[in-house]
C-alpha cells in the first residue's frame, strides 16, 4: 500500500467513534506508541476467545469475553489514530501489521464463539470464512484501484462488538436465547451469525459486480493492447 490510498469507512458510529478516539489519543502519555496499542488489541482478542471458551465451564466467563471486546476495541481502533494524530504514520507498515491483527482477532473471536456453548461451530467459522473472503477484495480493490474501502455497509467492527456484548449480558442475565428452526436448536448467537454472514455476502456480491464493471470498462474486452502498454 502506498501513502496515496484513500481510507474510507461509512459505519453507523464511524463519526462519533472518529471523535472519541481523537480525544483518547490526545490524551494517552507521551510513552504510548501506535504498536504498544496494536499489542494491546491482541491482548483483547485473546481474552475473547478465551472468555468463550472457558464459558463451557461457567457463563461468568462471558465477562472476560465483555472485558476483552472493550479492550480490543481500544488497543485496536486507536493504533492508527494515535499514528495520525501525532503524524508519524508508516502507511505501509501500518497497513500490513493492522491487517495481520485483524484477520487474527477475527479467527480468535470466531472460533472462541463456535466452541462456546452459545454459537455452531459451523456458524463460527462460516464469520471466519466470510471476513476473510471480504479481506481479501478489499486488498484487491486497493492494489487495482489505489483506494482503501473497508466499509461493505452500516455495521462494522465496532457495531459488530457493541451487539456482542449485548448478547453477552443477555446470556448473562438469563435471557432465553435459543430457537428451534426447522428442528434444529439455535442461539441468538446463531442467528446473529447468520444474518452477518448472509449480509457479507450479499454486500460482497454487489462490491464485485461494482468492481468488475468498473475494469470492464477501463479495459474493453477484444481490445488489443498497444507495445508498452502495462
Amino acid at each position: 500500500m502506498s501513502g496515496e490510498h484513500e481510507r474510507q469507512a461509512t459505519f453507523v458510529l464511524a463519526r462519533l467513534e472518529r471523535r472519541v478516539l481523537i480525544w483518547l489519543a490526545a490524551r494517552l502519555p507521551a510513552g504510548m506508541m501506535p504498536d504498544h496499542l496494536t499489542l494491546i488489541g491482541i491482548l483483547g482478542a485473546t481474552m475473547v476467545g478465551a472468555g468463550y471458551m472457558l464459558s463451557n465451564r461457567n457463563e461468568d466467563w462471558l465477562l472476560l469475553a465483555i472485558g476483552g471486546l472493550v479492550v480490543n476495541w481500544f488497543g485496536d481502533s486507536l493504533d492508527g489514530t494515535l499514528a495520525r494524530y501525532r503524524r508519524i504514520e508508516r502507511p505501509r507498515y501500518g497497513f500490513y501489521l493492522d491487517h495481520l491483527t485483524d484477520a487474527y482477532s477475527t479467527i480468535m473471536i470466531g472460533v472462541g464463539l463456535g466452541l462456546s456453548p452459545y454459537m455452531l461451530l459451523a456458524v463460527g467459522m462460516a464469520i471466519v470464512i466470510a471476513y476473510l473472503v471480504l479481506s481479501i477484495n478489499v486488498y484487491l480493490e486497493t492494489h487495482v484501484f489505489g483506494r482503501f474501502e473497508a466499509a461493505y455497509g452500516a455495521l462494522g467492527p465496532t457495531e459488530i462488538r457493541i451487539l456482542l456484548i449485548v448478547l453477552n449480558l443477555a446470556a448473562l442475565l438469563s435471557v432465553p436465547v435459543r430457537f428451534s428452526v426447522l428442528g434444529l436448536t439455535l442461539t441468538a448467537f446463531d442467528i446473529v451469525g447468520l444474518a452477518i454472514v448472509a449480509g457479507m455476502g450479499m454486500l460482497l456480491a454487489q462490491r464485485v459486480s461494482r468492481n468488475l464493471r468498473v475494469l470492464a470498462a477501463a479495459e474493453p474486452p477484444g481490445r488489443q493492447r498497444e507495445v508498452g502498454d502495462e
